[in-house]
């Protein structure tokens, strides 16, 4: 099987989200890549008239050669989308579960 390179799909996936967003709300939207760490994040920051516009949808890590999903509010599930794309799910950890409940999950439990 051909090696993935896991830095360049969680890239692609932040991508993806925000292309689809609506032109108005890529003002707002600010991508984070910090490769040195394997860090990458999609965050909401600005204002909405007088209401303070602040949240982090996706956090992704690579960590020990596994992708970590630290957050992820995306209703198609990011876990599902790397399966989709060919990451093994021994190779995906669902870190915002507790150690104890990512046993059950069918992804690596770290």
């Amino acid at each position: 099987m051909e090696n993935l390179n896991y830095q360049e799909l969680v890239k692609k996936i932040i991508y993806k989200y925000v292309n689809e967003q609506p032109k108005e709300d890529l003002e707002n939207t600010e991508i984070v890549f910090d490769t040195e760490r394997d860090r990458y994040l999609l965050l909401y920051v600005g204002w909405n008239d007088e209401e303070r516009v602040y949240g982090c949808p996706i956090h992704l890590s690579i960590k020990d050669e596994k992708i970590w999903i630290q957050r992820d509010f995306t209703e198609e599930g990011i876990a599902n989308q790397l399966v989709e794309l060919g990451v093994p799910t021994t190779d995906i950890v669902l870190g915002f579960r507790s150690p104890y409940v990512r046993q059950f999950t069918g992804f690596a439990s770290v």
